[in-house]
């Protein structure tokens, strides 16, 4: 008894039109792009941004980490940066633990 049931169920299922399935996946295409031009361009902007302030700091710069460490610039590896925070206190940090200048400060070469 449920087999007939399910048969007759299919069987009065609407059959599915030629480009049904393109109809179908057009509106997840169209989401996918506005999720790309809201989301994921602009953080790779930002990002890529970011990169360049990296690869950009010099010597005497005055920079804030991500964990909100104020310091100046003493010496610069490829992966690592020394800061000093304070008067004869110095640290290391991963140079991708940069966040920023400080607030208010230009960096070295602009001033």
């Amino acid at each position: 008894m449920p087999s007939q049931i399910l048969a007759g169920v299919l069987a009065q299922a609407p059959q599915g039109q030629p480009g049904s399935g393109l109809a179908m996946l057009l509106p997840m295409i169209l989401v996918f792009v506005i999720f790309y031009f809201l989301v994921i361009r602009p953080q790779q902007k930002q990002m890529k941004k970011h990169q360049e302030y990296l690869n950009s700091l010099k010597v005497g710069d005055e920079v804030v980490t991500n964990s909100g460490i104020f310091g100046k610039i003493e010496e610069i590896d490829d992966k690592t940066v020394r800061l000093e925070i304070a008067r004869d206190v110095r640290i290391r940090v991963l140079k991708s633990q940069i966040a920023g200048p400080q607030p208010g400060s230009e960096p070295k070469g602009k001033k």
